[in-house]
């Protein structure tokens, strides 16, 4: 699914916390957060979209999942943390060109037809979650065993997958059907990817030496030289050159996105406007990881997966006639779920996982803190229906952005108000708990916290909900003013 991905080291962010967040833009998916149990993690996986059949370790551990609410085309759960601290969000859906696809094809389902038996199809982004995040305790735990299962399996497309613990950042690219890539994020820096290959840089020789930074498929050397894939010139090893793709659609569904997200990272770094910009909203070579010109926080990279390019001539809400909505933009209306997985390094083990969810589009919707580490969440996150209705944040997110959407300009200071609000309150809640949990050691308070945390968001929705709707309903179509006086006449 088209989607847009930021990760952080834990030297980025002001906190000293590592991030890994991703935009899930399916086709209107209807989503919840929930969390799964051991006992509830099946011990033989089948894949809806390929029928492939998976025999999983004995020994799963509790993690939040985001599924599609409509189960018929499988699990897709998205993005979660697990009991030891281990985030994990897949997929994005990448690019790769025609001498990588033909050198290694997809592993598609073959029906059965003619007489021949069905061939089972790879993994994919419906599946991954579940086969990985319960059963990996370090972020590198989980690039080894996607990496395992990608050789074992292959897949059916090209997907990009992010890990973080305490430590460190992973982001693993697969390669053709069965091949893969993987590197560690450097401590000091923001990573952005927003659908096409990513990595422009990668240390072969650390890969199949020390392995300290960088992982990749066993024969990934022979499989370049076998194939003829290195396009790079002057000895320099660029992967995006070797297995992206640079297509004339990347200048209009991906590049964009990448060059206003540098712009908002290193604005002074680079010329990002102007005859003489370092690059454009449509450059090949923006780069792919940046040291930010100051740390960022978690609402920095909601402020990121929010955005539209405002404050450029590509703002679909500027008005701008010749260039507006030219460009894909990061916040678009078919989002189903985004999530920000932080693990902290300043609390307790028992509580160092916060997961940050927003529902529908992120232009509109509010951002809600809640701990991981709890035997459920919410109804007000979990309970969702395919029905619309007021009783989760889902479809209250999804009924704002739809009013807001139409009336911009009317409803968006006090969407960005009520934004704000849930980002202050939910911050002084975990603030309280996690003081809370320290000086009592009772770590089952958790789930108390998420409590009051829905209940508190349960509120503030209500609240803009009865602010964008009025100011929709006065800005109708049918609207006409003509004063009483006069009928009374």
């Amino acid at each position: 699914m088209p989607c847009t991905t930021v990760l952080a080291g834990k030297l980025a962010t002001n906190d000293r916390s590592t991030m890994i967040a991703r935009t899930d833009d399916g086709h209107f998916d209807e989503k919840k957060l929930i969390v799964v149990e051991p006992d509830q993690q099946p011990k033989i996986y089948k894949s809806v979209e390929s029928h492939v059949e998976i025999t999983l370790p004995e020994n799963p551990m509790r993690y939040t999942s985001c599924p599609s609410v409509d189960p018929k085309h499988g699990i897709w759960a998205a993005t979660g943390i697990n009991a030891a601290n281990v985030g994990m969000t897949a997929t994005e859906t990448t690019t790769s060109n025609p001498r990588v696809l033909a050198a290694d094809p997809m592993v598609e389902l073959r029906e059965a037809k003619d007489g021949e038996e069905e061939r089972c199809g790879g993994i994919g982004e419906e599946d991954i979650v579940v086969l990985v995040l319960p059963y990996i305790r370090s972020a590198r735990e989980g690039v080894l065993r996607l990496g395992a299962l990608l050789e074992q399996y292959g897949t059916y497309e090209s997907n990009g997958i992010a890990f973080n613990d305490e430590n460190e950042v992973w982001w693993l690219e697969t390669i053709g059907g069965h091949h893969w890539i993987a590197k560690k994020i450097p401590e000091d820096r923001v990573i952005i990817n927003p659908n096409q290959f990513g990595m422009d840089s990668f240390d072969l020789e650390d890969a199949f030496g020390a392995r300290e930074s960088h992982l990749c498929s066993a024969d990934l050397r022979e499989f370049i030289s076998e194939n003829h894939l290195d396009l790079n010139q002057n000895g320099k090893f660029n992967p995006r050159d070797i297995f992206g793709s640079h297509r004339d659609m990347d200048h209009i569904y991906n590049t964009p996105r990448a060059w206003f997200m540098g712009r908002c990272l290193a604005p002074h770094t680079y010329r990002w406007d102007g005859e003489n910009a370092d690059f454009t909203p449509e450059s090949d070579d923006i780069p792919w990881s940046y040291v930010p010109e100051r740390k960022v926080a978690a609402e920095d990279i909601q402020y990121l997966l929010s955005s539209h390019y405002q404050g450029t001539p590509y703002d679909p809400y500027a008005g701008h006639a010749e260039k507006g909505g030219i460009y894909r933009p990061i916040g678009i209306n078919r989002t189903g779920v985004t999530t920000i997985c932080q693990i902290r390094s300043d609390v307790p083990d028992a509580i160092k996982g916060i997961e940050w969810v927003c529902f529908g589009s992120t232009t509109f919707s509010a951002w809600l803190p809640v701990y991981t580490n709890a035997p459920q969440m919410p109804d007000y996150l979990s309970n969702v229906t395919l029905d619309a209705e007021t009783d989760n944040l889902y479809w209250v997110s999804r009924f704002v952005g739809a009013l807001a959407d139409k009336c911009y300009g009317s409803c968006i200071q006090n969407v960005w108000g009520y934004q704000d609000t849930v980002n202050i309150r939910g911050r002084q809640i975990v603030l309280k708990y996690d003081r809370l949990m320290r000086e009592s050691g009772d770590f089952t308070l958790a789930a108390q916290a998420n409590d009051e945390l829905c209940a508190m968001a349960r509120e503030e929705s209500a609240q803009i909900l009865n602010k964008v709707l009025r100011t929709a309903s006065e800005q109708m179509k049918n609207g006409f003013s003509f004063a009483d006086t006069c009928v009374n006449k």
